[in-house]
């Protein structure tokens, strides 16, 4: 083999092994270690960096419920910064931050990371979300820092399942239970009506004729004896 191509199999070869050290690099903390995936919103701003950014609703669409911001940010900085508040540009829901279990504050410490989304984990928690969210579309998250300030990108909203459905939203709604069928009235009402009608009270003895009836006429033996005593 002449030295030219020995000097080109080597060029090669130094090329493969640097592509391959950068891929091991880039697989360590961002990449397979920390379950990032490409179709998910990230950026970085100074020492910050946000990555695996999502709206996460309801695992179905007809549920009423919240939904929730998830995602993981990286302070490469030598100053902790406090997540203060995230917004959703272009809608009136309402994000409430809450800190993992044990914090005091939504904080990336220094040379570390913070998870937002799923169990114990620090959440940032969308009022009625899933009303106001089209999973599928994609929404404007605002995070505001205290030291960097705004961070601005377009989050894609998805259902909490599958890969999602660890870091969807915990407070599912129960089905409403369906009423009780109503009680039954006591049957049947008194059985009959009263038959006939009242007796009329009866008339004094004395009261005959004075009822209607007609008098009695004296015989002619009577009126004879009468006028006999006369």
């Amino acid at each position: 083999m002449s030295s030219s191509l020995r000097r080109g199999a080597l060029a090669g070869a130094a090329i493969v092994f640097s592509i391959a050290s950068l891929s091991a690099c880039g697989a360590g903390n961002d990449a397979q270690t920390l379950g990032v995936r490409p179709d998910n919103a990230a950026t970085a701003v100074d020492n910050l960096k946000l990555q695996n950014v999502n709206v996460i609703t309801q695992p179905k669409p007809d549920v009423k419920g919240p939904a929730v911001v998830a995602l993981t940010i990286f302070n490469d900085g030598v100053k902790p910064q406090t997540l203060e508040s995230v917004t959703l540009p272009g809608s009136a829901v309402k994000v409430k931050l809450t800190p993992a279990k044990g914090s005091k504050a939504v904080t990336v410490p220094a040379q570390g990371r913070l998870i937002i989304g799923g169990k114990d984990n620090a959440s940032a928690v969308i009022e009625n979300g899933n009303q106001e969210m089209n999973d599928g579309s994609m929404q404007e998250v605002v995070f505001r820092f205290s030291e960097t300030g705004d961070v601005k990108l377009q989050a894609l909203v998805v259902p909490a399942t599958n890969y999602f459905k660890d870091f969807g939203p915990t407070e599912v709604p129960k089905p409403k239970p369906s009423p009780a069928a109503p009680t039954k009235s006591p049957s049947g009402s008194p059985s009959g009506t009263p038959t006939g009608t009242p007796a009329s009270p009866e008339a004094p003895a004395g009261d005959t004729e004075a009822a209607g009836s007609e008098p009695e006429q004296p015989t002619d033996s009577a009126s004879a004896s009468h006028g006999a005593g006369h």
